[in-house]
């Protein structure tokens, strides 16, 4: 599904943004009862109505103007962001996908989010996330087929852009909460080198882990919010250059299910007839290690940031949380350290890897398959663990989809701290593989 309007008509004054607001909740309220990707809010069309009034004013007569302008309108003005349940937003309260009350999970802003503010956006709402991003579900549906999971934990921000309710969307990721959505609803996500977008103002998974990211139905609709949002942000031009990735063969390319991987295959097949290196790069054998380490550490940590909440509302939470809360009680203090320091390991030998097969990426499906039917679980994070537990950039491009319509994705990881690179370089491949499986 398309989104309703890009950003860039709107910074231009085509469409004006009070029209463009009627427009979006008017859509918001014939598409997400279906849907189900933003949390219910009451009063949401007077909210935006004066938020977009109050942006009208702000920069009245700087409609886009280039130059030194004190007020020209900035990069994503009027653009209607959703946002996860789990980020503070000033003004809206904060759930958690959760029965707690909100006032126990309230917080400010944090940087993020006023970095998007700044940059004129119009904050549409907040959308379903599993419960405090773990495992248990909320009611959201992939827009392809309401019968299917959009994937969790950030079910709602990829469903909502998935749906054309909003252009862009913000989620988090501990494991694979942003690709695996991403893969599920077919749009971009993007899930940054971890500690590149401030993550105060969010309530915490596993602080060691946690990022921000960003969902939109395009790849330039994220480098645009990436670089709102990320630290330290230099714009790179677009190189056309070679550009080699590096399939990780082993164990965990294993986990994909047959008809992906058959999918994958093809689109590598794709990629190298349109100019990009492939090479196979044995990798990963102690797999199911790495996965016992992460597991360590998201449940140690999601024990210690809901110890003193637990201990009050321990009868609200749901059972999917509460088994991940009383393992993660058990896990031993060595152990985490011990976790910790395998992923350091982890992070230099994937480095080096990368550095001696001479690749500029590595190239994975976004998910082990297209989204399972049914809405009990929110699917398999296994593609996303690696990359995330390494703490390295990566972004999901929509590749082609099965025979009923769900969408496929493919997965691109860039090294540590190199995302302006990275999607700079999935841009050549979102290219050529919307030529191939349009």
């Amino acid at each position: 599904m398309e989104p309703l309007i890009q950003h860039v008509p709107l910074r231009a004054g085509h469409p004006e943004l009070p029209e463009y607001v009627d427009q979006l909740c008017t859509r918001i309220d014939q598409v997400d009862p279906v849907v189900q990707a933003f949390v219910p809010e009451a009063g949401r069309y007077e909210r935006l109505t004066a938020e977009a009034a109050a942006l009208v004013r702000r920069y009245e007569g700087h409609e886009g103007r280039e130059g030194n302008e004190q007020h020209e309108r900035p990069v994503l003005y009027g653009v209607p962001v959703g946002v996860k349940d789990v980020v503070h937003v000033d003004g809206l309260p904060t759930h958690g996908g959760s029965a707690l009350p909100p006032g126990v999970l309230g917080g400010p802003e944090g940087t993020a989010m006023r970095r998007l503010r700044a940059a004129g956006v119009l904050m549409a709402g907040k959308t379903v996330t599993a419960e405090f991003a773990v495992l248990a579900p909320g009611p959201t549906r992939n827009p392809h087929n309401p019968g299917h999971t959009p994937g969790g934990s950030s079910s709602g921000s990829a469903a909502a852009v998935a749906a054309g309710l909003v252009p862009l969307a913000i989620g988090t990721q501990t494991v694979g909460s942003m690709i695996r959505p991403a893969a599920y609803c077919g749009v971009v996500g993007y899930r940054p080198t971890y500690g590149r977008i401030p993550t105060d103002g969010v309530i915490a998974h596993a602080p060691s882990l946690d990022v921000l990211g960003v969902y939109a139905a395009e790849l330039a609709g994220v480098d645009l919010a990436a670089s709102v949002l990320c630290d330290e942000w230099t714009h790179q031009a677009p190189g056309d250059g070679e550009l080699v990735v590096g399939v990780p063969d082993g164990p965990y390319l294993d986990r994909v299910l047959p008809g992906a991987r058959t999918v994958f295959e093809q689109q590598l097949k794709e990629l190298a007839e349109l100019g990009v290196t492939v090479r196979r790069v044995p990798v990963m054998s102690g797999f199911e290690d790495l996965v016992r380490q992460l597991r360590v550490v998201i449940r140690y940590e999601l024990a210690q940031v809901h110890e003193d909440w637990f201990a009050r509302f321990g009868r609200l939470y749901r059972p999917e949380t509460v088994a991940a809360i009383r393992l993660g009680r058990e896990l031993d203090p060595d152990d985490h350290r011990a976790a910790l320091r395998a992923r350091e390991l982890f992070r230099e030998v994937l480095a080096d890897t990368m550095a001696a097969a001479g690749i500029d990426l590595w190239i994975a499906p976004g998910a082990p398959g297209p989204a399972p039917a049914g809405l009990e679980t929110t699917g398999d994070a296994v593609m996303s663990l690696p990359w995330s537990f390494a703490g390295l950039p990566a972004v999901n491009v929509p590749a082609g989809e099965t025979p009923d319509g769900l969408p496929y994705g493919l997965q691109c990881v860039g090294p540590e701290g190199g995302d302006e690179r990275l999607l700079r370089q999935v841009r050549r491949i979102e290219g050529a593989l919307s030529r191939v499986w349009a």
